[in-house]
């Protein structure tokens, strides 16, 4: 088994880097798209433009990119446990990125839900707060990024 998982851990990697490109497309847009939508008139066509474009983005995008991070990621942590050993499970800089896909995790099913509201009229946020917290999925890939590249703690 080993020796498949090495022969095809660089596919895997792709495809798991491809994932994360496309959910991370839709964690930045999605807060954009609902900061916009916060201007418009409740039952206007604007408004229905929204709902069908945020809709769409996290159905057709979002949530299948979300899907497959997920499951290439498990695969990337099987095949890296198989090849080289558990013990990097404990490194900080794991730890991190973990913390990491909790948080990134976490803030898609909050939009997902903050969708439903806008789709129902019941948006209690402010355009302010959407333009404000736009960027954290992005803050927090940084860090996961050059924690996996540098592996802190190591």
């Amino acid at each position: 088994m080993s020796g498949w998982l090495a022969a095809h851990y660089d596919l895997l990697r792709g495809l798991h880097i491809i994932s994360v490109i496309a959910w991370m497309a839709g964690l930045l847009y999605l807060p954009r798209l609902f900061a916009y939508h916060t201007r418009a008139t409740p039952g206007s066509e604007m408004d229905e433009t929204f709902k069908t474009m945020e809709g769409k983005l996290l159905a057709i995008i979002m949530n299948p990119a979300f899907v497959l991070t997920w499951v290439f990621g498990l695969g990337l942590i099987f095949a890296d446990g198989k090849i080289r050993g558990w013990s990097y499970l404990g490194q900080p800089w794991m730890s991190i990125k973990m913390a990491g896909i909790l948080f990134q995790t976490g803030w898609h099913h909050y939009l997902a839900i903050a969708r439903k509201r806008f789709a129902e009229g019941r948006n209690r946020r402010s355009e302010r707060f959407w333009r404000m917290t736009n960027e954290l999925p992005f803050l927090v890939a940084i860090v996961m990024v050059l924690a996996v590249t540098l592996e802190f703690g190591r």
